[in-house]
């Protein structure tokens, strides 16, 4: 034992730091195994390699995975996955500008939201993280109730309960936005599995981010959706970066996320998230497992997060400054409308007038928000703290109301 090595401990670092040439060779963006779409329902012993492949759909010759979807469809995509953008734009620089207390953007994700939003049905639930607010746009949620919400204002919809940004909206199939991510996957299987105990015909989206992968909540969830067959939908965003932790933290220099799934017993897919496409004919695939009692699907979207974590992050600290354009996966944006313009079914004149409508639309919104007001400047009722507390008042909460003679 005397004459054995020294231990050492290995720390994953990132193959680039600021002033570094981003690098990205660590990831394989092979079709592989996933170049064949199989059946949905062929068992899970068959798809053991799936993990291993990338499903793509936009700039392949052809791909078994193309959900070929009407240009009208696509158009619709393309607007939303704008639309998420222009927002998320508008509303950082209010935040800069001190009319908000926090925000997020999802820029280089937009694709992975809205065209689940529009795949899935309006029974199914989303149990979101705070990078799918595309989801809401693409179903045409209000964006100046989005904006109140940001703001805090009199008309939030959630009365003050809860941060900028973490909606709430169960009529659009939006479960309550929590910041403790790994939350999501749990409640998704759970409301799945009370879905199935009912004999309804809803299936639940849980999204996580890669670095939560590494958390408890993500196994304890697997183990229930695959002992219980829940139909469910565990989606995990690899956009490479867990605020200022990379991905290597949670495993990435191992294996891929979507292998994760084999230990489970369920089915695993590697998807290119920047890609509209290919998120839709997974998500479908999945879908229909799910619906036909074949259980739950764990898809890894391979993505890129282009901003910071949050308005309370400085990317720059952490990765080359330019990393976001070397991105091999492209932007979802200019992918799914260089498509269309092959199709014949768009053009850089179209674009234009549709990003001029929209930012107009988003300008009268913004205006709309700010006339109740901004950060500080307007707020629910006090009196709303006390509402969907107790069932049944106690006498402490009665008598606290009538000290503040409301």
């Amino acid at each position: 034992m005397t004459d054995s090595p020294a231990l050492s401990l290995y720390v994953p670092e990132p193959l680039a730091r600021p002033g570094e040439a981003p690098r990205f060779d660590h990831l394989s963006f092979a079709a592989g195994a996933a170049e064949v779409r199989p059946a949905v329902d062929a068992p899970e012993h068959e798809l053991r390699d799936m993990p291993y492949g990338l499903v793509r759909v936009l700039g392949e010759t052809a791909s078994a995975w193309d959900p070929v979807l009407d240009p009208e469809i696509l158009r619709q995509g393309l607007r939303a996955m704008v639309q998420t953008r222009l927002f998320e734009d508008r509303l950082f620089r209010a935040h800069r500008q001190g009319k908000t207390s926090f925000f997020m953007k999802s820029t280089g994700e937009e694709a992975i939201g809205v065209a689940q939003s529009m795949a899935l049905g309006a029974g199914d639930m989303c149990f979101p993280t705070y990078r799918v607010q595309g989801w809401l746009i693409a179903r045409g949620y209000s964006i100046e109730t989005m904006i109140n919400q940001i703001y805090s204002n009199e008309r939030d919809p959630l009365k003050g309960r809860q941060l900028p940004i973490l909606y709430s909206a169960r009529e659009y199939g939006f479960y309550s936005l929590s910041g403790n991510v790994g939350s999501r996957f749990g409640h998704a299987v759970g409301w799945a599995m009370a879905s199935a105990y009912r004999g309804d015909r809803g299936i639940a989206l849980g999204y996580i981010g890669e670095g939560t992968t590494a958390e408890g909540d993500f196994h304890e969830a697997l183990t229930f959706a695959s002992v219980y067959r829940a139909p469910v939908i565990l989606a995990v965003t690899n956009n490479q970066w867990a605020i200022s932790s990379f991905s290597g933290i949670a495993g990435a220099e191992r294996t891929t996320f979507a292998a994760k799934a084999l230990a489970y017993g369920i089915p695993g897919l590697r998807v290119d998230g920047n890609d509209f496409l290919a998120v839709w004919a997974a998500t479908l695939w999945a879908a229909a497992r799910a619906r036909a009692n074949l259980g739950p699907t764990l898809i890894e979207f391979v993505t890129y997060r282009v901003a910071g974590h949050s308005t309370s992050d400085d990317p720059t600290k952490y990765r080359p400054a330019d990393e976001g354009s070397h991105w091999p996966l492209g932007d979802p944006i200019e992918r799914l409308k260089e498509h269309l313009v092959a199709l014949g079914e768009w053009s850089g004149e179209r674009h234009a007038q549709m990003e001029a409508e929209l930012t107009e639309a988003l300008r009268e919104a913004q205006r709309a928000a700010e006339a109740v007001g901004t950060l500080g400047k307007s707020k629910p009722s006090v009196a709303e703290m006390f509402e969907g507390v107790f069932k049944d008042p106690d006498w402490r909460v009665i008598e606290q109301r009538r000290e503040l003679g409301i």
